[in-house]
């Protein structure tokens, strides 16, 4: 093969594949610097809407392999590569994945709806899968909560998001449910005034909304009162501690009788 054929083929190579090649470079440079707008784009907005932490690089992330992938399909596909097959085998191993982590996908997509919609956050006293406890963490696959008696809970985002949640926290305050039994010999009137005037005087209890004391039941062997205290979502436990300690020594003082069960001693006749 003499010069001239090497030059021909050259010119010929050049002629084919030349343009495609300088195609695949534009669209490279173009590509990338689209990519680049597109995440800047997406950054902003979720900064603007306040978006967690974690999902923002996570999402960050996984838009930009979705991106680099789709152009590198493209370049392929400039250059004359066929991609009918290439994305084939990409849909079957996704579908694979996908499969294999059909649970693990579950708890991503319920993490991702929790830190989206945010119907929880960290500090949060809330209720859930028959567990209570402070969120602690909110995580892309679970939830950790730290329980009432200092244990880690942690709780797959799938079902978490899928389930109920009770959040004592949103609202700021909490209602503390509380019922005492007193004697039927008890004067009521007076009875309420003495419950009434443990709860005004704790300076946790909140003046509004207002707290209540009612007859709830006429019990076997009590009359019960329904004591409905307001206090901070914080201070819950301490105004039911509080307040049930305090109630009994009131009623104690006031010379008001809580029913108890009594043991009677039957001697035998011999």
């Amino acid at each position: 093969m003499n010069l001239d054929e090497i030059l021909d083929k050259v010119i010929d190579f050049a002629s084919v594949y030349g343009i495609k090649v300088i195609g695949a470079i534009l669209i490279w440079i173009i590509g990338s610097w689209a990519i680049k707008k597109i995440m800047k784009g997406i950054k902003a907005v979720m900064a603007k809407r306040d978006y967690d932490e974690s999902l923002q690089k996570f999402l960050l992330n996984l838009v930009s392999w979705i991106l680099k992938i789709l152009l590198i399909i493209t370049l392929l596909g400039t250059l004359g590569v066929p991609t009918t097959s290439f994305a084939a085998i990409i849909a079957a191993a996704g579908l694979a994945i996908g499969l294999a982590l059909q649970g693990s996908l579950g708890n991503f997509a319920g993490g991702v709806l929790i830190m989206i919609f945010k119907p929880i956050k960290i500090g949060d006293l809330i209720e859930a899968q028959g567990e209570i406890g402070v969120v602690k963490e909110i995580e892309i696959f679970t939830t950790k909560l730290t329980g009432l008696s200092n244990k880690e809970i942690i709780i797959p985002n799938g079902a978490l998001s899928n389930g109920n949640i009770v959040n004592y926290t949103t609202e700021g305050t909490r209602r503390v449910d509380l019922t005492f039994g007193v004697g039927y010999d008890s004067d009521i009137k007076k009875t309420k005034e003495v419950l009434m005037n443990v709860l005004t005087s704790h300076p946790l209890v909140l003046k509004d909304p207002a707290p209540t004391v009612n007859v709830s039941e006429l019990a076997d062997s009590s009359v019960n009162f329904a004591v409905r205290p307001w206090s901070k979502a914080e201070d819950y436990w301490t105004v039911y501690f509080d307040v049930t300690e305090q109630t009994k020594e009131a009623l104690d003082a006031a010379g008001i009788e809580i029913p108890y069960p009594h043991q009677v001693e039957i001697k035998k006749q011999g």
